[in-house]
């Protein structure tokens, strides 16, 4: 079964959507611990159409629920948990399953659903925070197994720089 399940999973891009202080911050206290509004755009372009799996923190801490436009899926350990709109899967494996024929499924967080989906991603669109944050949700990778592919440094309207930075494996 497990062989079934590699050939199924080989034709899905899987990418991570992904900010990250320098320091490893991904959040604090359910939310993201900067605001960047352009980021929040170019996640929904590089989201909308596409499967987003994300853990069920993350589902919590969305200001809107379902993400439009999107088919959500929420991995939980919760039994019996729903929510309108979501899809639930067990576990990564389960939410690749569920994922079906999609072309594109998008990691959106959070540390956890990273950690699990890192060795399968074929990409990560990262956005670089330039600056430490303090947070109680942390993400880190081994750069050494990516490569960069695009990046651009962009400035908030207060100062904030960022850039966004899209790695392939490899």
């Amino acid at each position: 079964a497990a062989m079934v399940l590699a050939v199924k999973w080989s034709f899905l891009m899987i990418t991570l959507v992904l900010a990250m202080a320098e320091n490893g911050v991904i959040g604090r206290d359910g939310a993201i611990p900067w605001r960047i509004a352009e980021d929040m755009k170019r996640f929904k372009a590089l989201t909308v159409g596409k499967t987003v799996v994300m853990g069920r923190k993350t589902w919590d801490s969305l200001p809107r629920k379902p993400l439009p436009d999107r088919a959500n899926i929420v991995v939980t350990r919760q039994t019996g948990w729903s929510a309108a709109g979501a899809v639930t899967a067990s576990s990564l494996d389960d939410a690749l399953d569920k994922a079906g024929n999609a072309d594109d499924v998008m990691v959106i967080g959070g540390g956890e659903i990273y950690r699990a989906a890192l060795a399968r991603a074929d990409r990560i669109e990262l956005t670089e925070v330039h600056g430490a944050f303090d947070g109680d949700a942390h993400f880190a990778f081994d750069r050494a197994s990516w490569r960069e592919v695009a990046r651009e440094s962009h400035k908030t309207p207060d100062g904030l720089a960022y850039s966004y930075v899209t790695l392939v494996r490899g």
